[in-house]
């Protein structure tokens, strides 16, 4: 079977070599998130993966299950520098983004000065996204997309690597908005974030609530964080696997779907859904300490990279009861 790597790499030994200490450095990471969380060893994985993959996540589930614990011990283990905001229904752009200050010298003169806003971080946890307004929700686009800000027509570039880890409770509650389209396509993951099972939530009871509570601490620096994601873009995919992800993506857009579930389906995923599950299943791989990714993984990946992607009908919601999960998995059998 023929490999897919459209850029140049280094010696087959060596790329083995270098993925051999890069996945021995990631299980060390994984093992040291789930020492303190608990019970969301799947979770953990896509978070990871995410990350590995330059993406941003959106983890959604209803509070109190760890979300945001899990953002703030993941920048902790990937010696990442992070920041938090909570959005709520006042928060202004420039609270996310900074803003102009007119400064006075000493001989009187007046200038303007750039006061950085907390996406100014390499891992940004943007907490119950969904409650801020529209229009502040935008502010996160321009760097999500292009990883630099504009403000007053002035460029300012975010540190790099940028990851955006943003929260959503799933319960339709007053004072919350949806996100647009447009921004959920830059999530490269939805990722569901669900209750813990009775031994997680036993174990979890006893080590939270004694005398000591367990530590995140940190496993990767920047620059190994950045060199394991550049080396994810570097592994060869199998032509299989490649046509395995064309032919999901495709089957699932509105006039190419396959007919037994066309009329379900009222929009689909662009082409981003297609190079971002290109990179997913490189880097799950590598977390797994493969060289090459397989169909499991497209099969494990395709329904958190496609679910906030794609909508179906309305007839077929209300009226058939099929839902987004549902038609992927659906797709899946079809093509694997």
């Amino acid at each position: 079977m023929s490999a897919i790597n459209p850029t140049p790499t280094a010696a087959p030994e060596a790329l083995v070599e270098e993925a051999k200490a890069t996945a021995a450095k990631l299980r060390e990471a994984r093992a040291a998130i789930g020492q303190v969380i608990f019970g969301q060893e799947t979770v953990v994985e896509q978070a990871l993966i995410t990350v590995l993959s330059g993406g941003h996540a959106l983890l959604v589930g209803v509070p109190g299950v760890g979300k945001t614990k899990l953002a703030d011990t993941m920048g902790t283990v990937l010696g990442l520098t992070a920041n938090r905001i909570q959005f709520t229904p006042d928060l202004l752009p420039s609270d996310i983004l900074g803003s102009e200050i007119l400064d006075e010298g000493a001989d009187h003169s007046r200038s303007f000065r750039f006061i950085r806003g907390p996406v100014f971080a390499q891992l940004l946890l943007a907490d119950e996204i969904n409650r801020a307004s529209p229009r502040t929700q935008s502010a996160l686009l321009q760097s999500m997309q292009e990883y630099h800000v504009t403000v007053a027509g002035q460029r300012y570039d975010l540190p790099r690597p940028f990851h955006v880890l943003a929260t959503q409770n799933p319960i339709e509650l007053e004072g919350t908005y949806p996100l647009p389209e447009a921004q959920l396509d830059r999530f490269l993951m939805q990722i569901d974030v669900l209750y813990p099972d009775l031994e997680a939530e036993r174990r979890m009871i006893f080590e939270t609530t004694g005398a000591e509570e367990a530590k995140p601490r940190t496993i990767l620096s920047t620059e190994e964080l950045m060199a394991a994601q550049q080396l994810v873009r570097r592994m060869p995919v199998g032509e299989a696997v490649v046509e395995t992800i064309l032919k999901l993506v495709r089957s699932l857009r509105p006039g190419e779907a396959n007919p037994k579930f066309a009329e379900h389906i009222a929009w689909g995923s662009g082409p981003r859904a297609s190079q971002g599950l290109m990179l997913l299943v490189r880097a799950r791989a590598l977390l797994d300490g493969r060289f090459a990714p397989s169909l499991d993984d497209v099969e494990a990946l395709a329904i958190p990279t496609l679910q906030h992607r794609m909508a179906v009908t309305f007839a077929a919601r209300a009226a058939e009861g099929v839902t987004v999960r549902e038609l992927i998995s659906r797709a899946l059998k079809e093509v694997l």
